[in-house]
């Protein structure tokens, strides 16, 4: 996963969620908030961030100031991935798939946060296994790290691109 430096990249904001949790002690309850946070340029850099809080507005807060140092790039051809790719993290599975145009983002609840905010606009994808957010979107993440184009492959392995093609 490449990082990259946030100062001068415009961030879009998409809050996935807000959860109330609740502590229970012998003397009371706790209640504090959890939240996740997305951030992207809509141009192939994205990053995610938790945030923890007794207030809701500050564990939103908390989790942009994690989105920011948690940028990464993908990259993106033609608003679709140039090939299909899987990941895990935790019990949950992610497959996205590249498709054509006018198809648009084919995918469901976190999952689509992510792509989104990547700036993705063509995406078959299917969440598979676990529906807990926070694995989603590292699988979602991790998958997206993956992605590597043919120029990057021929230039790795210092051959050309009709080689990579046809061996």
């Amino acid at each position: 996963m490449k990082k990259t430096k946030h100062t001068n990249l415009e961030l879009k904001e998409r809050l996935v969620g807000v959860t109330r949790v609740c502590k229970v002690t012998k003397g009371r309850r706790y209640f504090t908030f959890s939240a996740i946070v997305i951030k992207g340029n809509e141009n192939g850099v994205v990053g995610y961030g938790f945030g923890r809080s007794k207030e809701a507005a500050d564990a939103i807060h908390k989790a942009g100031e994690q989105a920011k140092r948690s940028i990464c790039e993908v990259y993106i051809s033609n608003g679709t991935i140039p090939h299909e790719q899987e990941a895990k993290y935790g019990g949950a599975r992610v497959l996205i798939r590249p498709a054509s145009d006018g198809t648009g983002i084919i995918a469901g609840g976190p999952l689509r946060a992510v792509l989104e905010a990547v700036g993705l606009r063509n995406v078959l994808s299917k969440s598979k296994g676990s529906s807990n957010h926070h694995n989603i979107i590292k699988a979602t993440i991790r998958a997206l790290s993956k992605l590597r184009d043919v120029y990057i492959i021929s230039k790795q392995r210092g051959i050309s691109i009709k080689k990579v093609y046809h061996g």
